[in-house]
Formats: structure tokens, sequence, C-alpha cells
């Protein structure tokens, strides 16, 4: 489905924190995990440095200023070769505005991104049961099934 033209794509700079908090809303609310988004969140220091580092890439879905989607990636340089990959940390639409092209739109956002960077690959997960992330990845992309593990930091 095409984007409706009310919808802007745009990445957040330095420039516009807000919108990267915005963002964070959106996906607390979206995730129903708002402690994990809301409830520490880092100052705009902190926030306009990491939109200041290569690694970090942000858009925003915005509807008359609302925003109403959000893209959360990071460029990881591999040692294995001169490449790199964009992996999609988090990515996610206000209830009211899904099945209306703006998921697809944030994705070809990063896609173009990782083209620009020289990037080899985009790559993102989806939870078990994810039935709606599954088909959308599905569409745009080729399933690897994977296992995902988290290893908690221990101390040497």
């Amino acid at each position: 489905m095409p984007l409706d033209p009310s919808i802007a794509i745009a990445a957040i700079t330095p420039e516009n924190v807000g919108d990267l908090e915005a963002v964070s809303t959106l996906f607390g609310r979206v995730f129903d995990e708002s402690e994990t988004y809301c409830d520490r969140r880092p100052s705009p220091a902190y926030l306009k440095s990491l939109l200041s580092s290569e690694s970090f890439i942000a858009f925003a879905a915005k509807k008359a200023e609302k925003v109403v989607g959000g893209v959360v990636a990071y460029e990881l340089k591999k040692f294995e070769q001169e490449r790199s990959e964009l992996y999609i940390y988090d990515l996610a639409v206000d209830n009211s505005y899904r099945r209306q092209g703006v998921a697809t739109a944030l994705i070809e956002a990063i896609q173009a991104t990782a083209s620009k960077r020289g990037a080899w690959v985009v790559y993102v997960q989806a939870d078990q049961g994810d039935a709606p992330a599954i088909a959308l990845y599905s569409k745009l992309g080729r399933k690897e099934d994977v296992h995902h593990f988290d290893l908690p930091p221990k101390a040497p």
C-alpha cells in the first residue's frame, strides 16, 4: 500500500531530539513497555550525542507534526570484510496508522541509508507469534531460522 502523502518520513537528527523522545514514547505505548522506554529516559544531551554518532540511525513518520511511527537502527562495522550491516533494533507504528504503508516506508528509509553507506544487508528480528511483523518482514526480505540468546554481563 502506498504511503499516505500527508505522512512524512524524516531522519531524526541531533537538532530534533524531541522527535526521538516522541518515538520512544510511541514504542513504550505500542509495545506495552512504558517502563523500558519512558521511565528512565536519557537526557537530551545523551540523545543528541547518540544522534550525532555514525552508528545510530533513526527515522520518524509524522502526520501534521505528530509522530505516528518510528524506527531505530544501528550500523555494525564488520571485521571480516570492509563492510557493514544495519540492524533494525525497534520499529513501531501507532495502532491507528497501521496497514497504511508507514512501516514499509520506514524500512525503505533504512534500506536507502544502508545503500548510501555501502552496507551489504539490513536485518531485523521478530518475536515468535508476532504475526503482523513476520508478515511484513517476509514480504520485504528472506527469513532465516535462528535462535536469539540474551547473555548477562559477567564481571571478570
